[in-house]
């Protein structure tokens, strides 16, 4: 499997993961929720996306865990949710990354 096929589906898996975990969240109103869903949503996405897609001379968990982490602080400095959206981002990484070591 060539790796943009593979970001592909990485990305939507862990997208709609994503997805899946902030559904029963409570949210002062339907609309921040409808935006914080689409947010993490792209985030994940393209984090999935961009894994097997970044060359660089390190095992690709390694690279997961930094692109993980690069692309979840911004998200839980402005949410103040540091633990989880940190902890996702970077575990995620390191799954895919593992995948991406195992499929390509």
């Amino acid at each position: 499997m060539d790796a943009v096929t593979l970001g592909l589906i990485c990305g939507l898996v862990f997208g709609i993961l994503d997805i899946a975990i902030m559904l029963p969240m409570k949210f002062e109103t339907s609309r921040k929720k409808k935006e914080a869903i689409s947010s993490a949503f792209v985030d994940r996405f393209m984090l999935g996306f961009l894994i097997p897609n970044v060359s660089l001379d390190l095992h690709p968990a390694i690279i997961g865990a930094l692109l993980g982490l690069g692309f979840s602080v911004p998200s839980a400095i402005i949410s103040r949710a540091y633990a989880p959206i940190i902890g996702i981002g970077v575990a995620g990484g390191v799954i895919i990354g593992f995948i991406t070591h195992t499929v390509i």
